[in-house]
């Protein structure tokens, strides 16, 4: 009898793409080796970035902080200031286009702009706490040189500039004081600090999350284990990006390679293109014309399933939330019952392998930390993300295999928690930690 979980499954095999194949063991011990060579220095796939951040400092209670996130087409600025019991209080929240996005703009335009932004803010706080979510040379004394911006943001002029001391002087030139702190850091950062604002016990360790479009984590590394920066303070610790999405040690089948070839970007960020929200729905658009092709599906179904437009990963997310919607525009591309109830089977199968790999950086990364062996002190795992929360499963798959893998196999806690506005409260934090 044809069922359609046994059909995808050795569908999946066969193309080295079902969750099955995946090993805990294997894949945490590849990733634990590329983290090695990224501190290290010695090439490998995870850039191991140094953020020179610490996450270990008392956050100060009442003192308040200008947060800003940009990041995409989104300019973000708060004053943020903590309660007495570690709780952030978040005033004159604005929402402001990213300048560069309606039209290109030069350096002396783009930073004057954000100062302006900042206008009612910059007379209330000699600290800024700056997520910054594009690419970015993070400095020793905490600022950050650009080194692109994504496509939506046109302002050449400023790659290669310092961010902070842009701004900086664009404020003196307003008429603000100078003697600002400013503090960078990236979305992932500032969602790993953020998690010393989650309400709860206490943490010996955080680790930042995020899954949404694309995908990073950050964590707490020991200076002396970053080689590939001499001079570091040996008995101290930093926050480390790691750039996981880069990640290029998972075992990729054939569908997975086809896709990637047919990128953009081809041979980058292939953990990226196998876990985020910017690339499964594409993925599973693959996996069902592969299918397709193979006779999987009966000859009208495979006509509808060819014919289809490139699917996104919200068209997988309502296919897995109703596939019986006939407006859902997989599903009406699927008839016959056996075939929805195949095309359901790959796409659930899809899920459980992203979570899966999802489950082994973040196991890796934990173990890397040292933390989380004293009950009274679990890993904080801060995460981010639409994808993670929002796609149907893959959230608690990835807590299925991370979890009793950590504990059982590793004697290792850990506890997620999710941070309203994590990267404003994270920013804020950095802003008075770190200035």
């Amino acid at each position: 009898m044809r069922t359609g979980r046994g059909e995808a499954i050795e569908f999946l095999c066969a193309n080295h793409m079902d969750s099955g194949q995946l090993e805990m063991d294997s894949l945490c011990y590849s990733f634990d080796r590329e983290m090695d060579r990224g501190l290290e220095g010695t090439g490998g796939s995870l850039l191991m970035i140094p953020t020179y951040l610490e996450a270990d400092s008392e956050v100060p209670r009442g003192r308040p902080v200008i947060a800003v996130d940009a990041g995409g087409t989104n300019f973000r600025v708060a004053l943020v200031a903590f309660d007495a019991e570690g709780r952030p209080g978040i005033d004159r929240f604005r929402n402001f286009p990213m300048p560069g996005v309606k039209e290109e703009v030069d350096a002396r335009t783009f930073f004057a702009t954000i100062a302006g932004y900042l206008s009612d803010l910059a007379g209330l706080s000699d600290d800024i706490g700056f997520c910054f979510s594009y690419a970015t040379e993070i400095q020793p004394n905490r600022d950050g040189r650009l080194v692109r911006f994504c496509k939506e943001v046109k302002a050449p002029e400023v790659e290669g500039r310092l961010i902070g001391e842009g701004l900086a002087q664009a404020l003196q030139e307003a008429g603000h004081p100078g003697g600002k702190r400013i503090v960078l850091l990236n979305d992932t950062v500032a969602t790993l600090l953020a998690g010393k604002a989650s309400a709860g016990q206490a943490f010996e360790s955080y680790i930042g999350f995020i899954l949404g479009t694309g995908t990073n984590c950050a964590y707490v590394e020991d200076n002396a284990r970053i080689a590939r920066m001499p001079g570091l303070d040996p008995g101290r610790k930093q926050i480390v990006n790691v750039e996981s999405g880069g990640f290029g040690r998972a075992p990729r089948g054939t569908i997975d390679l086809a896709f990637d070839a047919a990128t953009i970007d081809p041979g980058m960020y292939t953990f990226e293109k196998m876990i985020s929200g910017g690339y499964l729905g594409g993925l599973f658009g693959a996996v069902l014309a592969r299918a397709a092709g193979e006779g999987l599906f009966q000859p009208a179904t495979a006509g509808s399933v060819l014919a289809l437009p490139a699917l996104e990963t919200r068209d997988l997310g309502r296919f897995l939330a109703n596939p019986a919607d006939p407006a859902g525009l997989i599903a009406s591309a699927l008839a016959p019952a056996e075939d929805l109830d195949l095309a359901f089977n790959l796409a659930e199968r899809l899920v459980e392998r992203a979570a899966k790999l999802t489950a082994a950086s973040l196991a890796a990364i934990a173990l890397k930390s040292g933390a989380g062996r004293d009950p009274r002190r679990p890993i904080c795992i801060t995460a981010d993300g639409t994808t993670f929360y929002e796609l149907k499963g893959l959230r608690e798959k990835t807590l299925r295999f991370l979890e009793p893998y950590l504990l059982e196999r590793h004697g290792v806690r850990c506890e997620f928690a999710r941070v309203e506005n994590a990267p404003l409260i994270g920013a804020a934090i950095a802003g008075l930690t770190n200035g």
